[in-house]
Parts: C-alpha cells; sequence; structure tokens
C-alpha cells in the first residue's frame, strides 16, 4: 500500500512543481529590485529572487534551471513591478532584460544641462556629476589643453542603471566622442576644433549655416576681432553662477576669460558639447568673406549673413524692427 501511495503521490507532487513555475507569484509585494552579479550560481540567483518576494520558492528558480541546463543567465539588475511566473522571470533572465535608464543628451547641452538631467532621472546628483565634469584628466591624452571635459561629453542617447557612477557616465561619454574623432580622421587639433565647434552649435541649428557661421568666426580670428559671441558670456556666467536668463550690459563686460566680447581669441574651451556636423564644420568651414550675422526675425532659426558693418546694421535694424512687430498686439478677429 505504501509504495502504492509514493507512486502515486510522488508524480502528483512533480506535477504541482511544474504548474507552480507557471503560475504568477500572488504574494508579491510591490516594485522591486533585484542585482544579478556577474558570475552569480543559479542557487544564489534562486535565493535572492525568494528573498526579494519575486517568487515564492527558491527551489521554483532551480527546478527551472535544471529543465532547461544550457540557458545562459545574464548578469544585471533587474525591475520586478507586477506578479509574475517563475518561467516569466526565468525567461526575463536569459534574455538579458535589465532595468536601465535612458540619458538623451542633445546637440549643444552643456554639463550642467547633463547634470540637471541626471539629477531628475534620479540616478546621479548634479553636484556629483560636475565635479567628475570638471576633472579632464580622462581626455587630457587627446586634448591636453582641455580645462574640464566641456565638449568631450559627446551628444547621444545613454543606458545607464541606478548603480552607475558620475564618473562611468563621463566615461561612457567621453569614450563616445573617441569613437566619433577616430572616424573623422583629421589631423586638426582636438581642442581648438572642438572649441570652435561648440559656438557653431550654440549659435545655429540649421545644418547648412554651420559652415558659414564658422567661417565667419575663423574670418574674425584671422583679422584679430572679437568674435562676440553670446554663447560664451552666458556660458561665463554660468560657471561664475550668475547667469540671470538674459544678457546685461555687466555680463558683455566682465573679465571672464569665456566672454569673447572683451578676450581675444578662442574662449580657453568648448562651452557645450557638439554633435559631429558641428565638428565638420568646423574643420571644413565653408569660403566666405563673412564677418557677421543675426537672426532673421520670421521664427525660422535662420541669419543673415554680411561682409561689412554698414550691411549688418542694416539687418540688425530689420531684426528689430520684426521683434518688435512680432511682439506687438494683434487686432482681434
Amino acid at each position: 500500500m505504501e509504495k502504492l501511495l509514493a507512486a502515486l503521490i510522488v508524480p502528483l507532487l512533480v506535477a504541482a512543481a511544474l504548474v507552480s513555475l507557471a503560475l504568477p507569484h500572488a504574494a508579491f509585494q510591490g516594485e522591486t529590485f533585484v542585482m544579478v552579479p556577474r558570475g552569480t550560481s543559479s542557487f544564489a540567483i534562486g535565493r535572492m529572487l525568494a528573498e526579494a518576494g519575486v517568487i515564492r520558492y527558491r527551489w521554483q528558480f532551480w527546478l527551472a534551471r535544471l529543465l532547461r541546463p544550457t540557458a545562459r543567465l545574464q548578469a544585471g539588475e533587474y525591475r520586478f513591478d507586477r506578479p509574475a511566473s517563475t518561467w516569466e522571470v526565468f525567461d526575463r533572465l536569459v534574455r538579458g532584460d535589465v532595468f536601465y535608464y535612458e540619458l538623451t543628451v542633445p546637440e549643444g547641452s552643456n554639463m550642467f544641462e547633463i547634470a540637471a538631467a541626471l539629477e531628475r532621472l534620479g540616478v546621479v546628483g548634479s553636484d556629483e556629476f560636475l565635479k567628475e565634469a570638471r576633472q579632464p584628466a580622462m581626455i587630457r591624452d587627446l586634448a591636453p589643453r582641455a580645462p574640464t571635459l566641456e565638449g568631450y561629453l559627446f551628444p547621444d542617447t545613454y543606458r545607464i542603471t541606478r548603480n552607475t557612477t558620475a564618473r562611468e557616465i563621463c566615461r561612457q561619454m567621453t569614450a563616445r566622442f573617441r569613437q566619433v574623432w577616430r572616424a573623422l580622421n583629421t589631423p586638426a587639433d582636438v581642442h581648438e576644433t572642438v572649441t570652435l565647434a561648440s559656438l557653431i552649435e550654440k549659435e545655429t541649428a540649421i545644418p547648412e549655416e554651420r559652415p558659414l557661421v564658422a567661417s565667419v568666426f575663423l574670418n574674425r580670428l584671422r583679422l584679430g576681432m572679437p568674435l562676440a559671441c553670446d554663447p560664451t558670456v552666458i556660458y561665463a556666467a554660468l560657471l561664475e553662477e550668475r547667469y540671470r536668463g538674459a544678457l546685461y550690459r555687466s555680463d558683455l563686460e566682465s573679465e571672464q576669460p569665456y566672454n569673447t566680447y572683451r578676450r581675444p581669441g578662442l574662449p580657453p574651451g568648448p562651452i557645450a558639447n557638439p554633435g559631429v556636423e558641428a565638428i565638420r564644420a568646423a574643420i571644413n568651414p565653408a569660403r566666405t568673406d563673412y564677418l557677421y550675422f543675426v537672426a532673421i526675425p520670421d521664427g525660422s532659426g535662420r541669419h543673415q549673413f554680411s561682409t561689412d558693418l554698414a550691411s549688418h546694421q542694416r539687418a540688425v535694424a530689420r531684426y528689430r524692427r520684426g521683434q518688435k512687430a512680432n511682439q506687438r498686439p494683434r487686432p482681434p478677429g
């Protein structure tokens, strides 16, 4: 009789165990994270998942592993936000469905804007990121004169986890810059090129205008004229934590090294992180005699380029008239 009972009970227990692998864990409590370090054994993973409340029993994961012995489990941090069966959990680890944040850095972002984006994600504090970004050691072999990592934090979309440090983020971004720079295959000076590209990036978002803006700045440098680039003045104010959302006479008269109204030549370093097209424009500027440019007040983002001061002043006057017209209240109708 005992043998008969055993013969009946054992298959039932095995069947129940197998069925349990397909049932969501009803006692799941809510969002939880499980970090699986590289090299963690299946036994340890099963214990971690059970202790975190993702699965009910650790042996369920071990049984799944026994049934799929050749499956490769991926290391990483996993986020669980709903009840799931052991098979679902096991499949996620096989797929490497790890949890990450996406940090998107638009072209022309500066390190202060990147720091604020990381703060909003809740991954790395703003001050922590800025502390690392102000250390140029990661890029000094390529750009010995770089005062910070500004300009070399390449704009792109990056995947980062809750455990990614500010240093690791900076390393990812500078590694991406190195990749882009190598692909350009140019003998140009890295620091001067990226510094100029950052000014171009901040002055225009119109692709075909970038080489024209590059030509204006290079013509001014050749003639010894101040670059008089407003974004450099804004950056100077940001560095001194006094930017108030607009430029004032005191900003334009500041002796800060990044103020290109007062200081000749290029600023000491980039004022933002340019994209590859702005870098290309700095390497291959248009051949023009332009010395000035001003926005066209039609909302297009385009600019009027001029070769002499009189033409530029007329363009500035048109810009100011257009600005006033745009601000004038429209009649009802």
